[in-house]
């Protein structure tokens, strides 16, 4: 066999196990239709959170694990997630009253006990206000404030998940897509792929761990046999992002919409502001997966009743983004209620061998990722060495990020602010960058009035496993999620490429293209 283990998928979960299996001694394979975290880990509200309002539906058990997973998160990726401190406002005629919510505050400090986060504190009317000016005054009773985390790049924490499986041995294959899972007298065998090229390989394994996330059951239907029945059934969501709102303060605001009682989040992201989500049924193709004009209108609508100063009109959103979250299959019921518990179906039936996950959040792809590794053990009957990732950090993860902001900026003759975004995005892995800047003088150039330099980019080709412009633009570097999705750095950033990469007319044509395209689909719809 040429593996121990094949994961397919390249989201968070994907890459939880490979580097999990990874650091065990297991031989993986990981395989990713497209790029690293390329649908439903970076289409969400970019939140590390314990899950608070599960507590209405008697979830106990996943808020505490999520809780415990968002301290794990705060101690080995502190350069990506960071302490959010939240508003729920509390308004007369809500279907929440202070009661409940101050009841749920409390079970859920109860829950997180031990937490680095500090506890709940209940406001009355005036002091809502204070921590957010820009509230609606009519009605308001008073606010719950608490505290979660964000993660304000998941794609950086599961690229930097990847850069860790691959560290431990991991062989790590972007733009491969799986065409047929092989089953040979019951048992699986391995993969049949085919890379961007289009030549076709296969690669075999006893283990095979399907965590396709939405496309789990397309990925099944590959099979001789396939199952009888579906395993996820999708719930879209879709998010705006609108300018920064000066009202806000330094919290997110967790309210109640009043169109339908959902909870939903607008919160202070990449300089600008994030609303989300909204939750409907899907059963489609997942790669065609769109908002409509509703959705956007139903997310104004709710932030323009809760901040009725700001401009919540069509014109005022930079782009919307939308994701398929791959919850468990359950028919006629309200899409609130589905459990966000993952499970982990072993396909003994069909494929001996074969694992399926279903569900899973962003806050506790590690602990998932445990318990996969450890049923593959369990399989395998190999002992292998206990999970190390609760206490391991990280590649870029550092605790003190002004030292070596101060010390990049020195060495490599950096403008201060230049050294502190970068130190903020790639952590204590910006001293490659450096030390490109320190071989090359030219890769100081600055893209654009993006504060982002031209290192960035080599950095991005020969280190963070980019295959593309738009795998650079939109997944590494992170300049496509700008309010000009990535407009004003484009030129520079192929003018770069094409002097220290080697990109010819019909490459850099090709790049263009491919990256508007990818844009494109953060336009609104009409």
């Amino acid at each position: 066999m040429d593996f121990d283990v094949i994961v397919i998928g390249g989201g968070i979960n994907g890459a939880g196990i490979a580097r999990d299996a990874a650091l065990r001694g297991m031989r993986v394979c990981l395989l990713e239709q497209d790029d690293l975290c390329h649908a439903t880990s970076r289409w969400c509200s970019r939140l590390i959170h314990g899950g608070l309002r599960y507590l209405e539906f008697g979830e106990l058990g996943l808020v505490r694990e999520s809780l415990h997973e968002r301290e794990t998160l705060l101690r080995t990726a502190p350069h990506l997630v960071h302490p959010l401190p939240l508003l729920i406002p509390l308004f007369a005629g809500a279907r929440r009253g202070r009661l409940t919510v101050r009841a749920g505050m409390w079970l859920y400090d109860l829950l997180s006990a031990g937490k680095s986060l500090p506890r709940h504190r209940m406001l009355d009317a005036a002091g809502a206000r204070a921590a957010m000016p820009g509230l609606a005054g009519d009605g308001l009773r008073g606010a719950a404030r608490y505290h979660d985390a964000q993660v304000v790049f998941p794609e950086r924490l599961v690229l930097e998940n990847l850069l860790a499986a691959a560290q431990a041995g991991a062989d790590i294959r972007l733009h491969a897509r799986v065409e047929r899972v092989l089953v040979a007298d019951g048992r699986v065998g391995g993969v049949v792929v085919r890379d961007h090229q289009g030549s076709s390989d296969t690669v075999s394994a006893p283990l095979v761990v399907n965590a396709a996330g939405p496309w789990v059951d397309q990925l099944l239907e590959t099979l001789d046999e396939p199952p009888r029945r579906h395993f996820i059934g999708g719930a879209k969501g879709t998010h705006i992002v609108v300018d920064r709102l000066p009202g806000l303060g330094d919290s997110a605001c967790y309210a109640e919409a009043a169109a339908d009682g959902r909870p939903f989040f607008i919160i202070p992201w990449n300089g600008m502001t994030l609303v989300g989500t909204t939750d409907i049924a899907f059963s489609g193709d997942p790669a065609t997966v769109a908002s409509d004009p509703a959705e956007i209108d139903y997310l104004l609508a709710e932030a323009g009743r809760l901040f009725p100063q700001a401009d919540w009109s069509r014109q005022a959103v930079h782009y919307s983004y939308v994701g398929v979250r791959p919850l468990p299959a359950a028919s006629g019921r309200d899409q609130a209620a589905i459990t966000r518990r993952h499970s982990v179906r072993h396909h003994r039936r069909e494929a001996l061998g074969l694992y399926s996950v279903i569900g899973g959040k962003l806050t506790t792809y590690r602990s998932l990722a445990e318990e996969v590794v450890d049923r593959l053990a369990r399989r395998l009957g190999r002992e292998l060495a206990r999970c190390s990732t609760a206490g391991s950090p990280l590649p870029g993860a550092t605790h003190d990020p002004l030292p070596l902001a101060a010390d990049l900026s020195l060495r490599c003759g950096l403008d201060p602010a230049i050294a502190t975004r970068l130190v903020g995005l790639y952590g204590g892995r910006a001293a490659g960058i450096g030390e490109l800047v320190m071989h090359e003088r030219g890769l100081a150039t600055p893209l654009g009035n993006s504060g982002a330099i031209a290192a960035e980019l080599v950095f991005a080709f020969e280190a963070e496993m980019a295959g593309s412009l738009a795998d650079c633009l939109m997944r590494r570097t992170m300049l496509g999620l700008a309010p000009d999705r990535g407009a004003g750095v484009l030129e520079d950033a192929l003018a770069v490429c094409a002097a220290s990469l080697g990109w010819d007319g019909a490459r850099r044509a090709a790049e263009r293209a491919g990256f508007l395209a990818e844009v494109a689909a953060l336009q609104p719809p009409a």
